[in-house]
């Protein structure tokens, strides 16, 4: 006779331990496919206090267990705003609260302020589908249990909405601009496979960017020191004060990554005089490197680009990385080599009218985004087949 499954939730990821957890998001000996759904992540982000009291992102960490054995694992919180989600919901809360309901607080199955694709239902080996399937019946029992608005779980992968449609959820698409290696051997290799307009812009922004009169350093591991976090912290204030009036990540959150992933981490610094005036930090996966966050102290002509895109596809390319994702929104990126991508999210609402509505508008919605990812394509950077060009 089969164990029955029981479902918890945990204040805290040290209460389901760092075994258990990585376990289910398979993030053992070899690097990990996500970075971001590691124990070392989370924890750094709770331990930090960038998550927890005050954030409006409350650490609910649900667990799925079968007997002795856990099976499951879900980075689950409690959300009192849509901030930090990058999958933007404030329409939905919007007309929630004009028609008289309360939208806030909801649950969010995320990784907090990270809108990178990656398992969202961490299943250990073998246990894929009655895993999904526990934390999904757990995550909706809860929402209902506690009669709170929603439940969401963003940029899961293509086979989680999937699965979770078929259990029920709503499935949502938006998209992303990412670069895709096509087994190029380095940047020049990568070049000639685009128009000569848009090949002449790159090698025009990235000579551009050497103006700013010093040297790009690319820095992983023990490389990385606390001067370099110093200057990183600067540039990162600034660019969260802009974009979010207040940043997400606390000062102690770089510390703690510094700890126990500084492995996972690639810094690149733009240092003029031994100062460090602009950075871009991006987390490595098993093929994947994720820019995330960037920051400067001096203005200087495409020097974001060339911190952001094309240093990042260099990196890829020579550590034989098959995918660049460079964080949400920005058809800028188009015409440098991302091309646009979808992204899945799986949504949960507890009063079937809404339910009904949001179903009727994520349809529309699909289709338009469909529409727009094969329009973006085709005027992407690429030489068309068949057009001769001079170099």
């Amino acid at each position: 006779m089969t164990d029955a499954i029981e479902i918890s939730t945990h204040p805290t990821i040290t209460e389901i331990g760092v075994t258990n957890w990585d376990a289910c998001a398979r993030a053992g000996g070899e690097r990990p496919v996500d970075p971001f759904t590691t124990y070392r992540f989370l924890h750094a982000l709770e331990v930090s206090g960038s998550v927890g009291p005050g954030t409006g992102w409350q650490p609910r960490y649900l667990r799925a267990k079968q007997g002795d054995q856990v099976i499951a694992v879900a980075p689950l919180y409690a959300k009192g705003h849509s901030q930090g989600e990058y999958m933007f919901d404030h329409n939905w809360a919007h007309a929630y609260e004009n028609a008289g309901g309360r939208y806030y607080p909801k649950l969010q199955i995320a990784v907090p302020f990270t809108p990178a694709t990656g398992r969202r239902f961490l299943t250990r080996e073998g246990f894929d589908a009655i895993g999904m399937g526990a934390l999904v019946q757990g995550a909706v029992q809860i929402a209902a249990d506690n009669e709170v608005s929603s439940l969401h779980a963003t940029f899961c992968t293509e086979a989680e909405a999937l699965a979770g449609a078929e259990l029920g959820l709503l499935p949502r698409i938006s998209q992303q601009f990412h670069w895709v290696n096509d087994g190029y051997v380095d940047f020049d290799a990568f070049l000639t496979t685009l128009a000569s307009r848009k090949r002449k812009n790159i090698r025009r922004e990235r000579a551009a960017a050497q103006g700013f009169g010093g040297e790009v350093v690319m820095l992983t591991g023990d490389d990385i020191q606390p001067a370099h976090w110093d200057a990183f912290w600067e540039f990162y204030q600034d660019t969260g004060a802009r974009k979010w009036g207040t940043p997400y990540l606390t000062r102690a959150f770089f510390d703690a990554a510094q700890e126990t992933m500084r492995n996972d981490m690639l810094l690149v610094l733009a240092i003029r005089d031994g100062r460090p005036i602009a950075g871009a930090l991006n987390f490595i996966g098993r093929d994947t490197l994720y820019g995330r966050y960037w920051g400067c102290v001096e203005h200087h002509d495409c020097l974001h680009f060339e911190l952001c895109y094309y240093t990042a596809i260099d990196w890829a390319i020579s550590n034989g990385l098959q995918r660049v994702e460079a964080g949400a929104q920005g058809e800028h990126k188009l015409a440098r080599g991302y091309l646009p991508c979808p992204t899945h999210s799986l949504h949960w609402f507890g009063d079937p009218g809404f339910r009904d509505a949001v179903s009727n508008y994520l349809e529309q919605e699909r289709d338009a985004v469909d529409h727009e990812i094969e329009v973006l394509t085709s005027y992407g950077p690429f030489r068309k087949p068949d057009v001769e060009e001079q170099q």
